[in-house]
């Protein structure tokens, strides 16, 4: 069977700013699974894909002729398993959105809308600015694409900061108490020092117990003697 050529899903979200560049950028997602390489041909105007999957059988291809130009110097992108995510930042600095992804006003079935990252114009200030979110391990620029292949620098991780995640003494600032610790062992140690003296105690009552014990074999052969003279 021949392989064949799929156009991938493309989902896309955009923040803006009239003074701010890195808060001018669009968000945009390629969902290509399995595809160890790409080739990516990113131009102030477009956006051309290619990644092959010989798991799925099939190339994923899909070109993209943006509404307005992008800064091809300073957007990124990371490519995992799953998908291959860019940031795009607008050349030109406006508080207006797009009005739409593409030159074309044409309906396309693949493009999407990522409600996961949008946000409306007039809401976008107390969003969260998470632009760089996941963008570990990305080969810089786009020019080249260098750092594309496979899951990435960073090994697919996508730039997780596992200090959040509580582990080690970082989610534990109260550990600096842990000295008292220490006096509850020298309480412990007490107790042992002390535990000779109860043995003693011990034997001490062990003694007395059998010093009385031949009293009472003492006295049977009196009482017996006694008896004899009775009868």
């Amino acid at each position: 069977m021949s392989n064949t050529q799929t156009t991938p899903e493309v989902t896309w979200a955009q923040r803006s700013s009239s003074s701010d560049p890195e808060k001018n950028y669009i968000y945009l997602t390629i969902a290509a699974p399995d595809v160890p390489k790409v080739d990516v041909d990113l131009k102030p105007t477009s956006l051309t894909f290619t990644g092959h999957s010989d798991t799925k059988k099939t190339t994923y291809h899909v070109e993209l002729e943006f509404y307005a130009e992008i800064d091809v110097d300073n957007s990124k992108t990371h490519h995992t398993s799953r998908d291959v995510s860019f940031v795009l930042r607008k050349k030109e600095l406006k508080e207006e959105y797009w009005p739409r992804l593409l030159k074309d006003s044409k309906k396309m079935h693949f493009l999407k809308t990522d409600f996961d990252k949008w946000v409306d114009e007039d809401e976008q200030d107390g969003a969260p600015d998470d632009a760089m979110a996941g963008m570990g391990g990305m080969g810089g620029g786009m020019p080249g694409m260098e750092g594309m292949g496979g899951m990435g620098g960073d090994g697919g991780f996508g730039g997780i900061d596992f200090s959040k995640l509580g582990g080690g003494a970082g989610g534990m600032p109260d550990m600096g108490d842990m000295p008292d610790m220490g006096e509850a062992g020298d309480d412990d140690d007490d107790d042992d020092e002390e535990m000779p003296a109860l043995e003693e105690d011990d034997a001490d009552k062990t003694g007395d117990s059998k010093g009385k014990t031949p009293e009472k074999v003492d006295d049977a052969p009196a009482e017996k003697s006694k008896i004899e003279e009775v009868s």
